[in-house]
C-alpha cells in the first residue's frame, strides 16, 4: 500500500459527511445553525488574525536581530 492511500484512510467518505451533517441538523435545529456557522467564521477570522499577528511580530524580531545595531557599527 502505498502512502497516498495511507493519508486517506481516515477520512470520511460522501456518505459519512452527509451523516454527519443531518445528525448536526437533528442535534442543533434549522433556526440555530446560521448562528452556529456565524460564530463558527469569526472564531476563524479572530485566530488567523492572532496568527498573522504572531509572524508579524517574529519577522519584527528577526529583523531586529539581523540589523547590526549603533554600537556594533562603530
Amino acid at each position: 500500500m502505498d502512502y497516498n492511500n495511507l493519508v486517506f484512510a481516515g477520512m470520511p467518505g460522501g456518505w459519512e459527511v452527509a451523516l454527519i451533517a443531518l445528525v448536526i441538523l437533528l442535534i442543533f435545529g434549522a433556526k440555530r445553525l446560521p448562528g452556529l456557522a456565524r460564530g463558527l467564521g469569526q472564531g476563524i477570522r479572530e485566530f488567523k488574525g492572532a496568527v498573522d499577528g504572531v509572524k508579524d511580530e517574529l519577522k519584527d524580531v528577526q529583523e531586529s536581530v539581523d540589523a547590526p545595531s549603533e554600537d556594533e557599527k562603530s
